[in-house]
């Protein structure tokens, strides 16, 4: 900790983490009894905007002054801070949103608890530290990002449940920031655990598209697990359990966008693939999401019954969904995570499909493979020695890529049967 700083405590989630004997990314310390004035003297660098943080002038870990809160207005924005030196380590902890994330540690490694955080740890219970719960809508998202983190052992307390119904009755998720919603779900899209995020916040009227898959029906020969609700949490859990990347667990959850629209819309799913194209583009303008995520997102929905039907393709349809649609061999890994999902779309419909041979993927990265190794630079010249020009030289490429394809996808259709 810091030298000239006589209390100084280290708080929140390296506290937590400390207890589970888990490694924590940040050390954050809360300074008693101390000014911004007093803290500059020291040598600490202001970087506090709304409320007095600093940086240590050696490790550049942060320190802030203990502070209280109270609110003035609507969303998570709208509070007034009181910083003042009266301020106890008490004070500052009852501010906090989790029993868990309310607990200090001394320089000397004693534990200060005044919530029972570490009973609640024990016990697995994510339980509100005070009413003052209710003044900040974020908490809402971040309670169901623990429970993504920790897992369905873990349960929120029922009078803490009651404060986030509250925060919805009340109209305050109206007034979260989309920045905000999404960075805390991209947080919970990392964690091992993501489909507990969405199955938390469900009833909450964050995720509208998420919501308005419960109780679409799906046919039950190739969907035994239930509606497209389930389904989708299945498809997200299976991403999760195969540690892929965000994106790829992004395209799970939002590959299936399109059947709530089709089935309210028409009675049936068919189209459901393009029709989820115009849903997930809303949805990431709302949320205000990156494009990587987007554009991974749209490609999935429009194509994944593709890549399943991919042994039922010509050469020229495989061409097409490789190169013109999914343009693999200009975002490799966006293809990689398009597959992916696609994998865990056939895994994630009950445990009797959980551990099922997904061919395609290995057969859609070999074809893969061999279209990178063309050689366009001969091909094209080959094609300037036949008089060929413009467009025509764009064809002639296509046709090589297409017959690389065709001799290719040959060999894995006789490599399958041989194995069958």
């Amino acid at each position: 900790m810091a030298s000239g700083l006589s209390k100084v405590y280290l708080v929140g989630g390296a506290v937590r983490d400390a207890l589970l004997g888990q490694a924590s990314k940040d050390q954050d310390y809360v300074v008693v009894g101390q000014t911004s004035e007093s803290m500059l003297a020291l040598g600490f660098q202001s970087v506090g905007r709304d409320f007095p943080v600093f940086l240590h002038p050696d490790t550049k870990e942060e320190y802030a002054l203990a502070r209280t809160e109270r609110k003035n207005g609507r969303g998570y924005t709208g509070f007034s801070v009181n910083a003042a030196v009266s301020v106890t380590l008490e004070d500052d902890l009852a501010r906090r949103d989790l029993t868990i994330n309310a607990m200090a540690m001394d320089n000397e490694g004693n534990i200060i608890d005044p919530f029972n955080g570490r009973k609640d740890l024990i016990d697995k219970v994510l339980r509100h530290t005070s009413e003052a719960f209710i003044e900040d809508p974020v908490r809402v998202l971040r309670i169901a990002r623990f429970l993504a983190r920790y897992g369905d052992t873990w349960r929120i307390a029922p009078q803490t449940y009651l404060l986030m119904e509250r925060l919805r009755d009340s109209g305050e998720l109206s007034h979260l920031v989309p920045e905000r919603v999404w960075l805390e779900t991209e947080k919970a899209l990392g964690e091992t655990y993501p489909h507990l995020f969405f199955e938390t916040l469900s009833d909450f009227g964050i995720f509208p598209e998420i919501e308005a898959m419960k109780g679409i029906p799906q046919p039950v020969k190739h969907h035994p697990e239930g509606d497209v609700y389930t389904h989708t949490m299945l498809v997200l859990k299976r991403a999760a359990e195969l540690n892929f990347d965000i994106e790829a667990r992004f395209a799970a959850l939002t590959h299936d966008f399109g059947k709530a629209y089709c089935y309210k819309q028409y009675g049936h799913l068919r189209g459901h693939e393009q029709a989820g194209v115009a849903v997930i583009d809303a949805f990431c303008a709302r949320l205000k999401i990156p494009n990587r995520f987007k554009s991974v997102g749209e490609l999935t929905s429009d194509n994944h019954t593709r890549c399943h039907k991919l042994f039922e393709l010509t050469a020229k349809k495989v061409h097409k969904l490789i190169v013109e649609n999914m343009d693999a061999l200009g975002h490799p890994e966006r293809f990689e995570h398009f597959l992916q999902a696609c994998l865990c779309d056939a895994q994630g419909r009950g445990e009797r499909f959980v551990n099922h041979a997904y061919p395609q993927l290995l057969a859609a990265q070999r074809l893969f493979t061999a279209l990178k190794t063309l050689d366009r630079k001969a091909i094209v010249q080959k094609a300037l020695l036949q008089g060929r020009q413009g467009p025509d030289i764009g064809q002639f490429v296509r046709e090589a890529e297409i017959h690389c394809l065709r001799s290719c996808f040959d060999n894995l259709k006789k490599n399958i049967e041989r194995a069958q």
